[in-house]
Formats: structure tokens, C-alpha cells, sequence
């Protein structure tokens, strides 16, 4: 059985002009990360869109895995 503290551990997120525009979370790394690349396609094309991958830590605060485009974390 999966620990209720990973649920939701890591988080796609689509920012455009500061603004978040799409969030999402998932228990699975390969998930989160297969995402993230899905966004880029999906989304990139908008202006200023930034997109994030991002992991909770068990103190609750989130850290940034990776970024789009590259360096924006």
C-alpha cells in the first residue's frame, strides 16, 4: 500500500506571464516527468509559458526538478 505522504509528491506546472494556467500532481516520477515532456509539446508554443517539474519533500515544501525553457527554474 502507497504512503499517503507520496500521493501527489510530484507536480507539472504551466505558467504563463507569472500566472499559473494548468497544474497537476502525481504519486509516480515517471509519470510526472512523462508529463512534463508532454507539456512541452502541448504547450510550449504559448507566449512566456514556463513549465515546471517540481518534487515535494517530506517537510511539504516543493523543489524544482526541472524547467522550460531550460534555465527558467
Amino acid at each position: 500500500m502507497q504512503d499517503m505522504a507520496d500521493l501527489d509528491r510530484y507536480r507539472v506546472t504551466l505558467t504563463t506571464g507569472g500566472a499559473v494556467v494548468m497544474q497537476g500532481a502525481w504519486s509516480n516520477p515517471e509519470t510526472g516527468q512523462r508529463k512534463f515532456r508532454s507539456w512541452i509539446g502541448s504547450y510550449g508554443s504559448i507566449p512566456d509559458a514556463r513549465i515546471t517539474l517540481a518534487e515535494q519533500a517530506a517537510d511539504k515544501s516543493w523543489s524544482d526538478l526541472e524547467a522550460w525553457p531550460d534555465g527558467a527554474a
